[in-house]
């Protein structure tokens, strides 16, 4: 059995939580949040420490400090709480007792399997220095056309 088949979320070594990223990016997008409905919108923006072609954080150490409004993702018991994460995000998925997608990189043994399968940010995001701020609701994803 694989180690996300057998430990919880807070049980997993630092090395077994950071390797569930599948370093799709997505929750590096740019959210806007409805003020009535608390509905959160995904855009094609995405923060300006992520280098698209790795769809990596430049800054990982340092993220919250530099981009303060940064989640940082903890092991702790709360987890449920992170409901504005993707549909696909590994961390999510365990935490709702689901198995890992086919095209994870755990399974497949390759990080390019998240692109090849569409679920990367890569081909699309745009940085948020390209992007005036009050113009963020014009790059809201349809995700109906794109997996969430």
């Amino acid at each position: 059995m694989k180690f996300w088949e057998t430990k919880t979320l807070q049980q997993m070594t630092t090395q077994e939580w950071e390797s569930l990223c599948d370093r799709c990016g997505k929750c590096c997008l740019v959210k806007l949040q409805d003020e009535d409905t608390e509905e959160i919108y995904f855009t094609s923006v995405v923060c300006n420490l992520i280098e698209l072609k790795t769809c990596r954080c430049s800054h990982y150490l340092e993220r919250c400090t530099l981009v303060p409004e940064c989640i940082d993702l903890k092991q702790d018991d709360n987890f449920k709480d992170y409901t504005w994460l993707p549909k696909t995000c590994a961390y999510r998925l365990l935490t709702d007792d689901k198995p890992l997608p086919s095209w994870h990189p755990l399974i497949t043994g390759t990080p390019r399997s998240v692109e090849l399968a569409g679920i990367s940010i890569r081909s699309y995001a745009i940085k948020e220095s390209k992007v005036n701020k009050d113009d963020l609701e014009d790059y809201i994803l349809d995700w109906e056309k794109k997996i969430i």
